[in-house]
């Protein structure tokens, strides 16, 4: 739709109602073209149109939409209703972090030799303590050369065996790895991973399940790129190679085993899945002895979560070997908002604390959030659409939380988890916001500039609607190109 930003007023108009009724297929939405009347109500006007279309009627929308420039309130609709985010709740943990911690904030993770080194051996234990470090990804190898350097440095420190143990010091954060309310039926799923204060591949494996070699026979299941994490029981069958894939994962809480059903059909290709492990930190110390023992230190004593030994030294003790900086928050945000990283979101909670002090701080009345998770999976969370664009409206005139908040929300039509919405319209490019998906709950909150070159921020949130989602994200999309198009 290049060029479209030169369109005359009416033929604005006249292309987003062609927008809408392309992507639905079932919205008919008749607009008058104003061009000597009062813009902001035909904008109005052709918003309304969208939201009482037929098929949205059980539906439930909470909207904003206001100007950057001068705070004119352009559309408002359920504005201080309490709705459910999904993950725009990422909007409002991550604006708190930054505010706490600053842009420039990096986790540490030291790994200290406890014990005497005598003759090349550690009479004791390697003690690795953590503070929430997400980043560290085993899937495009990261941490094999991380953990490869890390040993590197225990043999520089005169380092080839130890005797003892390797200890995961997880003290940094409470015991809870899951967030509150979180569904039981999510809980295998990566998404829906646990956190701790040592985390490694974002606490998930892949496990990718293949056909047998007939029908009938069991199918393949393995787990990579890091094994260990998960005990599998798998009941998959290969069935008749004309049916499709179907395979089911089950694991309850503080279980290590993962239960897989269903089916793949004959000389199907392999099923991956995302799975979320039970203990980040035994996780993590598994991984990094068997990555100590590659690199040629004998480790003779076991990998231990540090709540599971009686005697673990306090995380001061001994001789710190390595210390090791995670990237400063600014380049973790990009993770977190782009991809809506539910792992990154918890961690910054854990790491910053609840929002709400800080957020009453900037004027934004308590009753207006409610908080029980980073990520916005918990269905006990609750915002008014009204606290989104506040908190927006808040960063943008921040200079100092301005920039780095503003680059890591996903581009229309470009990037992240909206790489593929408003595809050649005049929003793409344009527009940056977070989506938020889950049952029966969409979002899109952000900023998008006008056609005259307005900036304007908006907050569109549906909650408890009956159609598919693709439904309700068109019409968001829809509401986001006609403020990419709105002239006055």
């Amino acid at each position: 739709m290049a060029g479209s930003l030169h369109l005359s007023p009416v033929k604005q108009i006249a292309a987003a109602v062609l927008f809408v009724a392309t992507l639905s297929g079932c919205q008919k939405v008749r607009v008058k073209a104003d061009t000597t009347g009062d813009r902001r109500t035909t904008l109005r006007a052709d918003i309304d149109a969208l939201l009482n279309a037929p098929e949205l009627a059980h539906g439930y929308w909470g909207v904003v939409i206001k100007s950057l420039r001068d705070g004119d309130t352009l559309y408002s609709v359920n504005a201080r209703k309490l709705m459910m985010p999904a993950s725009n709740m990422k909007i409002v943990t991550l604006a708190a972090a930054a505010e706490k911690l600053g842009w420039d904030f990096r986790y540490e993770t030291t790994v200290r030799a406890v014990g005497t080194i005598e003759n090349g051996a550690l009479d004791g234990d390697v003690v690795v303590v953590g503070s929430g470090d997400p980043s560290l990804v085993a899937s495009d190898g990261t941490a094999d050369r991380l953990f490869a350097e890390w040993a590197s440095r225990l043999k520089g420190a005169g380092i080839r065996t130890v005797n003892g143990r390797v200890i995961g010091n997880d003290k940094a954060f409470d015991g809870e790895r899951l967030g509150f309310g979180w569904s039981w039926d999510d809980l295998p799923d990566d998404y829906a991973a646990g956190v701790g204060a040592l985390q490694l591949n974002e606490d998930a494996v892949l496990v990718t399940i293949s056909p047998g070699p007939s029908v009938g026979a069991s199918a393949a299941a393995a787990i990579g790129p890091v094994a260990g994490g998960l005990a599998i029981d798998n009941g998959v069958i290969t069935t008749a190679a004309d049916g499709q894939p179907a395979v089911h994962a089950r694991r309850l809480p503080g279980s290590r085993r993962l239960s897989l059903r269903g089916t793949v059909p004959a000389g199907h290709a392999p099923v991956v899945i995302g799975a979320s492990v039970d203990n980040p930190t035994q996780f993590f110390v598994d991984a990094l002895r068997a990555a100590l023992i590659a690199n040629g230190i004998d480790v003779r004593g076991a990998a231990v979560d540090i709540d599971d030994a009686s005697d673990a030294p306090p995380s001061t003790s001994g001789r710190a070997i390595v210390s090791y900086q995670s990237p400063p928050l600014a380049t973790l945000a990009q993770r977190l908002m782009k991809a809506s990283q539910n792992q990154y979101a918890e961690t910054l909670l854990k790491t910053a604390g609840p929002a709400q002090p800080i957020l009453q701080s900037w004027g934004i009345d308590p009753g207006e959030l409610i908080q029980r998770d980073g990520s916005g999976l918990s269905r006990y969370d609750y915002v008014t659409p009204e606290s989104l664009v506040a908190i927006l409206m808040h960063i943008d005139r921040d200079p100092k939380l301005k920039e780095a908040f503003e680059a890591s929300l996903p581009v229309a039509g470009r990037d992240g988890s909206l790489t593929n919405r408003m595809k050649g319209t005049v929003a793409e490019g344009n527009a940056r916001a977070k989506t938020g998906s889950m049952s029966n709950v969409r979002a899109l909150s952000g900023y998008v500039t006008s056609g005259t070159g307005e900036p304007l921020v908006f907050s569109i949130i549906a909650n408890n609607f009956d159609v598919p989602p693709g439904t309700i994200n068109r019409t968001a999309d829809a509401i986001v190109v006609r403020l990419a198009q709105f002239t006055r």
